[in-house]
């Protein structure tokens, strides 16, 4: 394989980094939309993703491989877990962002890939080592600080990142194009999204027919989903996986910085079960690095 150009990884830098930008400032959008509940909003984000998703795979000549990854029932059981997971996703992501808790769901972003290194551990018998272990006790003792000092069990922090790291476990063992994935997982789930929608417009409760600019906004949803996924995948191909490792914190740290600018409680306590959980990031980045250190000297 190639070594991408100077050119080509400051494309995948700019990709990567954008995706993760529009992921960190996405509240703001979801926060416009909160005229609708997390039901509606995440099925018009289902229901309008479908069709954007099929032109992309499209425009990418991928329609005959979409369909072929049918044929293998246990991508489709897969595929079938991950469209679930994803939907618990989003559902608790989108109620916590119009319930004032974006700071919850902040965290749940930042204790993700430390819950991820544990899971890989247990399961794939990936090597620990101290650092990692170091940044999992850190995290650990960041929520056992919510629970106890705060009083309170981070519900959302954790369902965000149990989903999100079993989604990622499922899509790491399923050899399937991320894009031909997601469409698929969206196609699974559309049935019941249309069907939410359908409900709720004939009880009155919708708000995709009250006018042009509710309607435009929740079709929005589906741009919102669709762009920053296809910018990491450039930017995946493109760049090393620590880069992509460290980047990726981008969108918890502007989640975070949204809270604390809409005013979400956030005390002494807080603070410290953050501190934890940064001190648990930091220490994981330097982890990954000195990994990606040792195996360049390795190879060379």
């Amino acid at each position: 394989m190639t070594e991408p150009t100077p050119t080509e990884m400051r494309r995948a830098l700019f990709a990567g980094l954008t995706g993760y930008l529009i992921w960190g400032v996405s509240p703001l959008y979801f926060q416009l939309v909160g005229f609708a509940d997390a039901l509606e909003i995440v099925a018009h984000r289902v229901v309008w993703s479908l069709p954007m998703l099929f032109a992309a795979l499209w425009f990418a000549g991928k329609l005959r491989a979409t369909f072929k990854a049918m044929s293998d029932p246990r991508v489709v059981l897969i595929l079938l877990g991950t469209s679930v997971l994803i939907s618990i996703n989003w559902l608790v992501f989108v109620h916590a962002v119009n319930h004032g808790q974006v700071l919850q769901a902040s965290l749940g972003y930042y204790i993700n890939p430390l819950m991820s290194v544990a899971v890989g551990v247990v399961v794939l018998r990936e090597p620990l080592g101290p650092w990692r272990i170091t940044a999992i006790v850190l995290a650990t003792l960041g929520v056992l600080n919510q629970i106890i000092a705060v009083g309170e069990v981070p519900w959302i922090s954790l369902t965000l990142a149990l989903s999100f790291t079993g989604y990622g476990y499922l899509r790491k063992i399923v050899t399937v194009d991320g894009r031909i994935g997601l469409f698929w997982e969206t196609a699974f789930i559309t049935p019941f999204a249309l069907g939410a929608i359908i409900w709720m417009q004939s009880q009155g409760t919708g708000h995709f027919l009250q006018g042009p600019a509710e309607a435009g906004l929740l079709i929005l949803a589906g741009l919102i989903t669709i762009v920053p996924l296809l910018l990491y995948i450039i930017g995946a191909r493109g760049l090393r996986l620590s880069t992509m490792g460290l980047l990726q914190f981008t969108a918890p740290s502007l989640q975070f910085a949204i809270g604390v600018m809409r005013g979400e409680p956030f005390t002494a306590a807080h603070l410290i079960t953050f501190g934890f959980i940064w001190a648990g990031v930091a220490t994981f980045a330097w982890s990954q690095l000195r990994r990606e250190r040792a195996a360049v000297a390795t190879s060379d």
